[in-house]
């Protein structure tokens, strides 16, 4: 996938099923709802805002618009690195544009509910309140398994604050 193109949106069919992005951060491989993504970018220099957490990486003039952008490697406690296949996806996230630095992407894939498993219980050791499942697409005879991320909840996380909680539906 060229990773400055845009990404053309398609709705799933009447089986339940929806579209993911699929990408990469170290070894492992992520997911997000296609509707949230606005387009798939170059990695390029960002603004430092001082006092900014580390996984905010600064900010970034796209065509007139100033985004925050995020080092999802560095917000999932993934080692962070930088080389020719790093991008940002630029996401439209509670009517908010934010950018979003990932290891690459690799497709978009359509997954049917049947595909997706509830996301584990870690009992408050682990605040995976943005994982919304588990997909799993079989490719000959591997199995490739997909965490979805919710990234509206990722991005309005408290200790992130991109997002206003109250603008989500389903935050009280």
């Amino acid at each position: 996938m060229n990773p400055a193109a845009s990404i053309e949106t398609r709705t799933g069919d009447d089986t339940g099923s929806r579209q993911f992005l699929v990408f990469s951060l170290g070894e492992e491989e992520y997911a997000i709802d296609i509707l949230k993504v606005q387009e798939i970018r170059d990695y390029d220099h960002v603004t430092r805002i001082s006092n900014a957490p580390d996984f905010i990486k600064g900010v970034a003039n796209l065509r007139g618009v100033i985004v925050p952008i995020v080092d999802l490697r560095l917000r999932l406690g993934v080692e962070s690195r930088f080389d020719a296949v790093t991008v940002t996806v630029v996401l439209n996230v509670a009517g908010r544009t934010v950018g979003a630095i990932v290891d690459s992407v690799s497709d978009v894939i359509e997954l049917a509910s049947a595909q997706i498993k509830p996301a584990p219980e870690f009992s408050g050791v682990i605040d995976a309140g943005h994982v919304t499942g588990l997909g799993t697409v079989r490719l000959g005879e591997r199995e490739r398994m997909l965490i979805l991320l919710d990234i509206e909840k990722l991005m309005a996380s408290a200790n992130l604050g991109l997002v206003e909680q109250a603008s989500l539906g389903d935050n009280p």
